[in-house]
């Protein structure tokens, strides 16, 4: 399994969760995969693919995924291919024959493309090691993208009874994750949930005034980076980009009501970094693979708060910074409400209110974004300042709102608890609309006791009750805010009340500061891939990421084994284009001789956060488990670390982990077949090592190469 992970994905450990869930698919088990964008869903079936005898049959939505996929694959030196209605008949006899010969691991298709008899008549002439049901959340009706077609596929069951199903997806409530399980109707299966959190997305709402200003001030900034503009409307697509060409940035429009050869087009030069900017409704995005999108701006507020979720999330695949910004009004909120209520089923107009709520909720709220959304999907809220969105980096001034809180609580009491917020408030603030007077509700003692704040201030205030579940809201349609026990302790004077001090208006902060890119050598490297990957026809990501680049332009290689040991480059990459971007580097040393000078600690790369938060826990005394343990983390990512914290010289000795007679043993094998690739030396020792061991061997005899005098 390591061994593979190395050879043709240029991995030395895996994320979270990877590992246990490839076991489980290798001894043929049903298995249920929820992991972030970028979290390594793909790698879950990809690599047992090439360890299970037959193909797998990966059923994808959108026929441009399936592409990139495919490419990739390939790139890395996989069998792969795809079945699709965009194939020539000869381009679809030769993946037939292919699959028949036994000469393909992977087989990409659509579901109506699987269902077809002539495709399943196919399969039944081979053997199929797997199905593997991506973006499963399509399959479910409680699910923000519920696509018909998928339903179908349940019959696979019956149909391949001995085939074991994995179905991932980044984005499903429990009640979703339940409708895909019983769908799909997996049997004894281990469910694995890697979390929603994404570290590197910085979340802010911003008020929707001066919209384009803001935004204009915004992208100047960030001239030059990938980035993704969602709203709502046709016409708001191609008004704004209209706008954003003739104020000089790259933009390009993408919704349905282009042809279908140009938005085709208009995707594939953004993929292809041709473009730096895509305007877009909600129609464009889960076919994109691409890893180095920097910002996903929403103009108009989304609907719900998994499509919003799903849509950030497609930035920042690569790991690195990405802005997400969405502008809120409450037009906005009006506009989705009046097309909400015109659809026709209740039930359908209840789940769309609610959600919608939900999302309006979030943007109100002065507590952490992050919370909110993993709170929204079952995750356990940490309570900690999360460094990573508006409200925390710029969190509002506090005050003893107890006072407040009971007088809101007493108002809703005093209504029975019949009446929405904004009658509430009303009632608080003393209004004698007709409303209030009809009902006779200014006879109320609660009627004017909160004139200390506006209505607006009282709307921030009962939402943070809200969120802090000190309030209740029952009803999509016409929501009435309800009490409960904890709301009954604030009454009593049991329980003290701290919140945000309310403000007439949400102030803009500043973006998150991105790391700046290298400049010089990482340029190079760059403008190399981009000519590569136009030679190729390809998209450039699929050559290297920018990660990958940018850990180049960090670590400076200069022999295929050094290049080898740059994440994401595999056996394949180093074959296709070590020599290339090797020559590149050492065309640059050439012409800036100050940057070899010295291969010492710099020349290995600055340590990441994530390595830097290993290190100060192995310095805790912590063991590589209790490491594992406490980060959430697997033990052979935590391996990695320790491994980059031996070659940076941060740990100069592995007695702990290695015998010192062992460390010898391997060493001498290194030595003689030298440290390029894991599995021979592993041969070699046999059974005794462990890959562990030996990746810790081998990054101390490197280590002690790079720091040994001249």
């Amino acid at each position: 399994m390591h061994q593979t992970l190395q050879k043709y994905f240029g991995y030395t450990g895996f994320r979270p969760h990877q590992e246990d869930i490839i076991r489980d698919v290798l001894e043929k088990k049903d298995t249920f995969v929820l992991i972030p964008t970028g979290g390594g869903k793909s790698l879950c079936f990809q690599l047992p693919a090439l360890l299970m005898e037959g193909v797998t049959v990966v059923i994808s939505p959108l026929i441009s995924l399936m592409k990139d996929q495919v490419d990739s694959l390939r790139s890395n030196g996989i069998a792969a291919a795809y079945l699709n209605s965009t194939q020539s008949p000869q381009e679809v006899s030769e993946v037939t024959s292919a699959i028949l010969d036994n000469h393909l691991k992977i087989l990409y298709v659509a579901p109506e493309r699987l269902l077809m008899s002539q495709t399943l008549g196919l399969l039944k002439q081979v053997k199929v090691s797997l199905f593997a049901v991506d973006e499963a959340h399509c399959i479910s009706e409680w699910g923000h993208d519920f696509r018909p077609e998928y339903r179908r596929i349940r019959t696979l069951r019956s149909r391949f009874p001995d085939v074991p199903i994995i179905a991932l997806t980044a984005t499903a409530t429990i009640k979703v994750q339940e409708d895909i399980t019983t769908q799909l109707s997996m049997d004894g299966f281990n469910t694995y949930v890697a979390g929603f959190d994404r570290p590197n997305l910085f979340y802010q709402v911003w008020p929707k005034k001066d919209t384009y200003a803001q935004l204009l001030g915004f992208l100047k900034k960030h001239r030059g980076d990938s980035g993704i503009i969602y709203c709502q409307s046709r016409n708001s697509v191609d008004t704004l980009t209209a706008k954003l060409q003739r104020s000089g940035f790259r933009a390009l429009p993408y919704h349905a009501g282009l042809s279908d050869i140009q938005r085709a087009r208009n995707q594939e030069c953004f993929i292809k970094d041709d473009t730096d900017i895509i305007v877009a409704t909600i129609a464009f995005g889960m076919g994109i693979d691409k890893p180095n999108v920097r910002f996903v701006i929403h103009h108009d507020l989304p609907k719900n708060l998994e499509g919003y979720y799903q849509e950030t999330g497609r930035g920042g695949r690569d790991g690195l910074e990405c802005d997400c910004i969405l502008f809120f009004s409450h037009g906005d909120r009006y506009k989705i409400e009046y097309f909400i209520n015109k659809k026709k089923s209740k039930k359908e107009q209840d789940t769309a209110l609610a959600q919608l709520r939900a999302m309006t909720s979030y943007c109100e709220s002065s507590t952490c974004r992050r919370e909110i959304l993993l709170s929204y999907f079952g995750e356990k809220p940490s309570g900690r300042n999360c460094g990573k969105c508006d409200v925390c980096i710029s969190p509002r001034e506090t005050f003893d709102g107890t006072g407040a809180a009971q007088k809101v609580l007493a108002c809703i009491d005093e209504l029975d608890q019949r009446f929405g917020m904004n009658h509430v408030i009303d009632v608080l603030i003393g209004s004698q609309n007709k409303k209030i007077t009809v009902k006779r509700h200014q006879m109320l003692k609660s009627h004017g006791k909160g004139a200390e704040y506006s209505k607006y201030q009282w709307q921030a205030i009962t939402r943070e009750l809200i969120q802090l579940g000190l309030l209740c809201v029952e009803g999509a349609k016409y929501p009435v805010l309800t009490l409960n026990q904890n709301s009954r302790d604030v009454l009593n004077g049991q329980r003290e009340v701290t919140l945000a001090k309310p403000v007439e208006e949400v102030a803009v902060i500043q973006t998150q500061e991105n790391t700046p890119i290298e400049t010089g050598l990482f340029n190079r490297l760059r403008t190399l891939r981009k000519t590569l990957a136009d030679r190729k026809n390809l998209p450039p990501y699929i050559i290297f990421s920018d990660s990958s680049l940018k850990e180049m332009a960090s670590k400076v290689p200069r022999t295929h084994q050094e290049f080898l040991n740059i994440t994401g480059v595999g056996e394949n990459k180093l074959v296709k284009y070590g020599d290339a971007f090797l020559s590149e580097i050492a065309a640059h040393l050439q012409e800036q001789p100050e940057q070899s000078k010295n291969p010492s600690r710099a020349g290995q790369g600055s340590l990441s956060p994530t390595q830097q938060e290993t290190l100060v826990l192995y310095r805790q005394g912590l063991t590589i488990q209790q490491i594992a343990n406490a980060r959430n983390l697997s033990t052979s990512t935590i391996i990695v670390h320790i491994e980059k914290l031996v070659l940076t010289g941060e740990i100069d000795s592995i007695d702990e982990w290695v015998d010192v007679h062992k460390q010898q043993a391997i060493k001498k094998v290194i030595l003689e077949v030298g440290s390029e690739y894991l599995f021979p030396i592993k041969e070699k020792l046999g059974d005794g090592c462990l890959y562990n061991e030996i990746k810790l061997v081998r990054a101390a005899v490197m280590a002690e190469a790079a720091f040994s005098p001249v």
